[in-house]
């Protein structure tokens, strides 16, 4: 892990956990993602770090949560996807349900929610002055990112049958074509201009236009778009809708996306240690991002640790 300073430390004994406990005693986040009941028992708990420090925010990241019937099982991403709706809302007919990596519970439902919820922990403590115990599960993150389909359920707006709404394959605006070569191109044409732009590139019958969001009309269209971007490589399409307004893309592999000009110029990716990982994210005007350190690279003691960060401490100037 990168920009990470590395302590071994034995939390089955004594000496382990007093070691731990005077780092917790310096610190402002303590994160962990062990089974709901393990900290405790191992004398390590919320109540144990909270004593030593009580403005401490004490995150927990589990998949399942702190309580409820699965907290002591095991699971991965895809099981939190199943559980919560989202593998089937993102599934298509007529074949089994496809994970999305595992992109959506693990680093969206898990990791970017325990940054929300640590952020906001340290900006209440602020005021507060008190630390406090964030639950962050990715079943719950992931329900938190299923809001807007929740609601469009609910008021009969979205059809429970996979690949039948507008944005899960039904539409042939909002789709991906196989091109002659075998690549695939990416459509996202949802506004009435990006589809008569769409219409005017594969150089279809621009009346079209007027039944665009005619449901009945969808298999059809969605057809003769197949037959049109089959008709040529995805670097012709690519070419073609170069500048059209008609949210038209290639659909790139990793080592494609990394030459990507977007990419490229905007310097999404940069190389550390012989290595593509994603530049900091997100990027702020003011505040600098500083070049990160080399995976494994900082291995230390709790002492030296405690004194570094007292150091630091004390550089930061009074409010």
């Amino acid at each position: 892990l990168r920009n990470r300073r590395t302590v071994l430390i034995d939390l089955k004994t004594p000496a382990g956990r007093a070691e731990l406990l005077d780092l917790v005693a310096h610190s402002d986040v303590l994160l962990e993602g062990l089974r709901p009941g393990v900290t405790e028992r191992l004398g390590i708990g919320p109540e144990d770090c909270l004593a030593a420090n009580p403005g401490l925010v004490y995150a927990r990241l589990t998949g399942w949560g702190q309580d409820g019937p699965l907290a002591q099982t095991a699971g991965h991403d895809i099981n939190y996807l199943a559980i919560s709706g989202a593998l089937h809302v993102t599934s298509q007919p007529d074949r089994p349900p496809m994970p999305p990596l595992n992109l959506l519970a693990d680093y969206a439902g898990g990791s970017l929610f325990a940054v929300q919820g640590i952020l906001a922990a340290l900006l209440e403590r602020e005021r507060s002055g008190l630390g406090q115990v964030v639950d962050i599960a990715m079943i719950d993150g992931v329900n938190s990112l299923l809001a807007v389909y929740w609601n469009l359920t609910d008021n009969g707006a979205w059809s429970p049958t996979p690949g039948s709404n507008m944005i899960d394959g039904a539409a042939p605006f909002y789709n991906c074509y196989v091109c002659s070569d075998g690549e695939y191109i990416a459509v996202g044409a949802v506004e009435n201009p990006f589809y008569v732009n769409l219409l005017a590139g594969l150089e279809l019958d621009p009346e079209l236009r007027t039944s665009q969001m005619d449901r009945s009309a969808w298999p059809e269209l969605k057809e003769t778009f197949a037959a049109v971007f089959r008709t040529q490589t995805r670097e012709y399409w690519t070419d073609r809708f170069d500048g059209r307004e008609a949210c038209v893309t290639p659909v790139l592999s990793l080592d494609e996306a990394a030459q990507h000009p977007h990419v490229v110029e905007r310097q999404v990716l940069e190389t550390r240690w012989g290595r593509r990982q994603p530049a900091p994210a997100p990027r702020f005007s003011r505040s600098s991002q500083p070049i990160p350190t080399a995976p494994g690279s900082g291995v230390t003691t709790v002492s030296e640790l405690v004194v570094e960060w007292s150091d630091d401490r004390e550089k930061v100037p009074a409010r």
